[in-house]
């Protein structure tokens, strides 16, 4: 079953209420995508159709802009997203040994999805809080000062 059935609201649902929340104003673009993209777990080709064609903006730009931001998905994604802080001051702060136990214990390369649908391991470049290094994120929870040890009872709260 794919998350935007899980969610139970359609794509042109989603978009419809993400124009109605930020009108149909180019400028609002981003937060447009952001919205329709929580809403649904990611940009369907449908979504930005019709995106397009409310704002005026073509379908490339915002297809640019959707493969830009991190935060933004054009193809669907696992029900649990876990965003890996791959910056330099997380790698200094043992980021390299945690970033193999990540990928060990959910059987994931960067950008796959676990075949039951479940996650979806990415990389980005900064999460922004490098002080608490390695830092990754699952879903909108934030994980800092990680190491291989604590992976398995973190993941263990999203079985």
């Amino acid at each position: 079953m794919t998350r935007v059935k899980e969610k139970g609201i359609t794509v042109k649902q989603a978009v419809k209420d993400a124009l109605e929340f930020y009108g149909e104003k180019s400028e609002e673009l981003v937060p447009i995508l952001l919205k329709v993209n929580k809403e649904l777990g990611f940009l369907p080709n449908e979504a930005l159709k019709t995106i397009s064609v409310k704002l005026r903006v073509p379908q490339s730009q915002l297809y640019s802009v959707a493969t830009f931001y991190k935060m933004l998905f054009t193809k669907e994604m696992g029900r649990h997203v876990v965003k890996f802080c791959e910056s330099a001051p997380c790698h200094v702060a043992g980021g390299r040994q945690v970033w193999s136990a990540l990928k060990d214990e959910l059987k994931l390369q960067p950008g796959a999805t676990s075949p039951d649908g479940k996650w979806t391991l990415i990389t980005v470049s900064c999460l922004g809080i490098c002080a608490l290094g390695p830092v990754m994120m699952v879903d909108e929870d934030v994980y800092g000062n990680l190491t291989a040890e604590s992976l398995p009872s973190i993941f263990a709260r999203y079985k």
